[in-house]
């Protein structure tokens, strides 16, 4: 929990403007560049890179198809936010980078997000790749072992927009308000 605590407290810091780039803050005052290169596995089975997003704002999300509630109320919020920016919503790309690769095959990734807007895509890879893309994103996840067997995952629950450049703009934080998600996104539409 200290690490979630953490890791929402630099997202809410106040983005820098610094070489036309926007950065979190830590209370330090010290720069944290989110997101970078990855190498990963889109739903349909073809490799993709942070270059694939480029040309087209960007909205990411970390989670796993056997999410109890965090992913699909976030997914379930982003379908909404997408019906209400109407054709808009077709100049965003939207990315859930699965935290679950052991689980999540780009098969499974496929099925799920086929409960949401079609414009929802579902990046996997290896576990270290997937390891190495969020600590690019500055994301937390912890595989958390279940009584009886299995496992469950406890991970960072913001979703991320980035610019047609690939530039980190701000968080949407878990539940925000509907009206503040879409201000969010149009702002960054722009």
């Amino acid at each position: 929990m200290r690490a979630i605590a953490l890791t929402l407290a630099l997202l809410a810091a106040t983005p820098l403007a610094g070489c036309g780039e926007k950065a979190a803050q830590d209370a330090a005052g010290a720069v944290i560049k989110i997101g970078g290169p990855f190498q990963l596995t889109d739903m349909n089975g073809k490799p993709v890179t942070e270059k694939s997003l480029l040309g087209k704002p960007t909205a990411v999300f970390f989670g796993f198809t056997y999410c109890p509630e965090v992913c699909p109320t976030t997914l379930t919020e982003m379908t909404a936010w997408l019906k209400a920016l109407g054709k808009d919503a077709d100049k965003l790309n939207v990315v859930l980078i699965t935290v679950d690769p052991e689980r999540d095959t780009p098969a499974q990734l496929k099925e799920y997000l086929s409960n949401f807007d079609p414009r929802i895509q579902g990046f996997t890879g290896t576990p270290d790749a997937i390891a190495k893309t969020a600590r690019a994103y500055r994301v937390y996840y912890q595989k958390v072992p279940l009584d009886g067997g299995g496992y469950t995952i406890d991970h960072s629950s913001a979703i991320y927009l980035f610019d047609a450049k690939g530039r980190f703009v701000s968080p949407i934080a878990y539940q925000a308000p509907q009206d503040r998600a879409l201000g969010q996104l149009r702002d960054l539409l722009k």
